[in-house]
Order: C-alpha cells, then structure tokens, then sequence
C-alpha cells in the first residue's frame, strides 16, 4: 500500500473534504502485500468483490502455502475480521506439511480444501445454495463447491448421486429443487443433468462439468459441449472441475439479491 497516498486520504476524510462512502470507494483499490518474490496477496479483493482472495494451492510449495497463510492471518487479526482463510486442491501430503507449521488449519479431505476457520462460522447472507452430484465420483469437485459456499457464509443443502441413469432418485428430490434459491449442478460422462435440472427448477442453475468419463468423454469436455448446448433456459456452465468458481457465482447471485432487497 502507499503510505503516502493511505495518508492524503485520511487527511481529506478528516478534514471533511470527502465523504465516508467516498474514502470506502478508494480505499478498494489500495494495493497489496508482498510474500516473499513468490505472491502479491490482495487484502482489499473483499471491498471490491464481496469475497476474500483465497489460495490456490496447486503448483505451490508446502513452503509457500504456510507464508501466504500466515500473512492473510496477521491482516485478517489487524482488521478485525472473522472470515476463513482458505486453500484450494490441497492433497493429503501437502496438508500434512502445512499443518506441522499450522496446527489449527482444518482440511476437508474430499474437497480438498484447507481453511483457518473461526470458532464460530456464522451465516452471512440469506438463501440456500443446493448442490447436486450426477455420481459418487463428482463427489470431489461437488464437495468443493459445497464446503466453498459455507465457508463463504452461505446454507448449503447436499443432493448425492442423482445422475439421469436413474432418473428416480432426481425426481424424488424435487422438493428440495425447488427450496433452493442457486443450483449447482455437478456431472461427467454425458453431462446431461444440468439440463434436466433445469427444466424442473425455478431458480438459477450453474452446471459445472467433471472429467469423469471414459476415453471419449475427452477428460470433461463432452460433459462441457453438453452443458453449453443445453435446451434449459436460465443455466449457466462453469470450466471443468471448477467446483469453486461455482460456489462463488452463486454467492455473487445472492449477495446481488440481497442488496437489491435491502437497498443497500
């Protein structure tokens, strides 16, 4: 951050020159904290866009994970917030590394997902977020939507092992369908669920396509072609896999809900 601009700023607040909403505005696009020469982290993403920079584990070092961690801590005590910090396609070995540095982080070995967690997780927005797996082994891309969603602070409802080749155990879950205020929808193979899904519900349906599928699923991208050409209004398709992106969407839908129902 520019301590010289940080100061000219609260000097034009105190002074009366700007308003409260106006310094709010600015301080969004303050800069961001160096980590080592490895990562930038950006402490205002959630001023600008209602979520937390969270970490992208894949491709980093056990090493690299603890630094950032530990300096998304040190900002979160500074300011006062009680949000999780979280870290993203964690697998097992790697968590194990981490937590010999960090004993408190907890893991959630099917989303692969390692977070700081306040002792109380309190819910932030209304409305339910309902994900659905076609199968079992969607279950991990299913799961990180899900466990993305309520660390974020929103209720989440799980629906498990629906897929459309027993089309019966979808059509038992309607009432839930339509409880729910987003839909994630999580398939591979064909990836036809989302379509069905979303000519029974009300609300919106994001489709996230998984890489689960034999040789000519093209590791997802059959499901992806699926869900893109879907004759059901109102779905909207994540890229393969990206159970997070999913979560973070729908959250957007009911933050703007929100805001548009309080005024705010």
């Amino acid at each position: 951050m520019d301590r010289l601009k940080l100061q000219n700023l609260l000097e034009s607040l105190a002074q009366g020159q700007i308003s409260v909403n106006t310094a709010l505005e600015k301080f969004k696009h303050f800069g961001f904290e160096t980590v080592g020469e490895f990562a930038k982290i950006d402490h205002h993403r959630s001023l600008r866009t209602g979520f937390p920079e969270v970490i992208w584990g894949a491709g980093k070092t056990p090493d690299q994970i603890v630094q950032i961690i530990e300096a998304m801590r040190r900002k979160n005590l500074d300011i006062e917030q009680n949000i999780p910090i979280m870290a993203t396609l964690i697998e097992p070995e790697i968590f194990t590394k981490l937590q010999a540095n960090i004993p408190e982080l907890k893991y959630y070995p099917i989303a692969r997902i390692c977070a700081l967690v306040p002792e109380k997780l309190e819910l932030r927005y209304p409305g339910l977020i309902t994900v659905m797996s076609a199968g079992t082994s969607d279950l991990p891309v299913a799961e990180e939507a899900a466990i993305t969603a309520e660390l974020c602070g929103f209720k989440v409802n799980r629906i498990w092992d629906v897929g459309v080749a027993g089309i019966h155990r979808l059509l038992n879950n309607l009432e839930a369908i339509a409880a729910a205020d987003v839909l994630i929808v999580v398939a591979g193979m064909e990836g036809a669920l989302p379509s069905v899904v979303g000519g029974l519900a009300d609300c919106p349906v994001i489709a996230v396509p998984t890489s689960v599928g034999y040789g000519a699923s093209f590791k997802g991208i059959s499901a992806l072609l699926t869900m893109l050409n879907s004759c059901a209004s109102g779905i909207g398709v994540m890229n393969i896999d990206n159970g997070f992106g999913a979560a973070i969407l729908a959250g957007q839908i009911l933050r703007t809900a929100h805001k548009l129902n309080t005024n705010i």
